[in-house]
């Protein structure tokens, strides 16, 4: 647990900046744009050059050491919002995010992450993860050598990479002496050997740019090893990560479904305003409908609200129990997001597969929720295990 001084550190968390105003203001440009690079596939680029400009890649990072001071809470909430304008964005960014809040939770209890926070607010440095390919096994070949290892292998679902600086990802390293291992590092996306793919061409969060990044013999050196793990079985460090994360990660996914939700409602009260015969009529199944949705949304609410509460602004120790709850939560929540499009979809009707009406897009976007750690199946397969009084995995 944190003691009281890092406690106040904390709750300090630069209450003079309004980040929610923050995305607004950058908000319609955003939103202008969205559309360009859905159907182009192209990364987000230019909205990432205003995020820096705006201080929110660097808001996660304590005041102290040069950032926004923003809480984790707030920085979910930030998300949201800012996928009420460019999901793809506000995806993106939370990849980047959710690795500075692992950071942060490592910093507050007197572990190494203070030199890599001050980089991430001094030079607007941009943080790319593969944790979502790699999860517990991780991939790819680690061989020995003078002063590290060479890696090799691909990692797939490297969200923002176009634009990334830092890649922190992991490899196997199955020829391990003391058995099967991982280890986990970090390595500039420029450094020899290091390579972004463009092969993002998907059915939503198209951009987001999520390509591959290969690594080809590339020279890790010993210092930058930061954690070597046994390859089998739960390691703790995923009990910080699932806390800290998954409430980051998700947070885009509600608000996409807030979007949705305010889109139909538009939408359909211009349909009823004044024809209420008609809704007793042939569309007397639009209120059922809009309160499907309504209550889908509420659910989505209150997932993310389980999420960051379960996270405590950083001031848990990890167990696997909290990381269970934020897995099953993240379950609900994505459930829940995918239910309040695909009801607001129904309730507009055959309008709403027309793309300029604005649906159709967030439908696509919002499936992408179910692909995060963890699906749903892998989730419950954990969850009834730790039920049953067995191990995780």
């Amino acid at each position: 647990m944190l003691n009281q001084s890092r406690k106040e550190a904390i709750m300090v968390k630069g209450l003079h900046i309004d980040w929610i105003s923050r995305v607004r203001e950058l908000g319609p440009r955003f939103a202008e744009s969205a559309g360009g690079a859905d159907r182009e596939r192209r990364f987000v680029a230019e909205n990432y050059a205003a995020l820096a400009d705006a201080g929110i890649l660097s808001a996660l990072v304590p005041s102290e050491l040069g950032g926004g001071g923003a809480s984790h809470g707030e920085v979910c909430e930030l998300l949201r919002e800012l996928a009420h304008f460019c999901p793809s964005t506000a995806l993106a960014l939370s990849m980047h995010q959710h690795l500075v809040a692992a950071t942060v939770w490592r910093h507050l209890h007197q572990m190494p992450g203070e030199a890599l926070l001050r980089r991430v607010a001094a030079e607007h440095l941009v943080l790319v993860s593969t944790g979502a390919g790699d999860w517990l096994q991780s991939n790819g070949e680690v061989e020995r050598v003078e002063g590290g290892y060479r890696v090799s292998g691909s990692k797939h679902f490297a969200s923002g990479s176009p634009g990334g600086d830092l890649l922190v990802t992991s490899a196997a390293w199955t020829t391990c002496p003391d058995g099967p291992a991982v280890l986990h590092f970090a390595v500039p996306l420029n450094a020899p050997g290091v390579s972004v793919g463009n092969d993002w061409d998907t059915l939503g969060m198209r951009g987001t740019g999520s390509n591959t990044v290969t690594l080809a013999n590339v020279f890790v050196p010993e210092a930058s090893i930061a954690l070597k793990r046994p390859r089998e079985g739960w390691h703790p460090v995923w009990s910080i990560v699932l806390t800290v994360a998954a409430p980051i990660y998700s947070s885009p996914y509600v608000g996409i479904a807030e979007k949705a939700a305010e889109v139909a409602r538009e939408i359909l009260k211009g349909r009823v305003r004044g024809q209420e015969a008609s809704v007793a009529g042939a569309n007397a199944h639009v209120p059922y409908l809009v309160g499907e949705m309504e209550n889908a949304l509420a659910t989505a609410r209150m997932a993310q609200r389980g999420l960051i509460d379960n996270a405590k602004n950083y001031d848990f120790t990890p167990d696997i129990e909290r990381a269970n709850r934020a897995l099953i939560m993240k379950t609900l929540l994505a459930k829940a997001a995918v239910e309040t499009v695909n009801k607001a979809m129904e309730a507009v009707g055959g309008a709403s597969y027309f793309t300029g009406v604005g649906l159709e897009q967030l439908l696509r976007d919002v499936h992408a929720a179910q692909h995060h750690p963890l699906p749903e199946k892998r989730q419950q397969q954990i969850t009834g295990r730790l039920a049953l009084g067995l191990d995780p995995v």
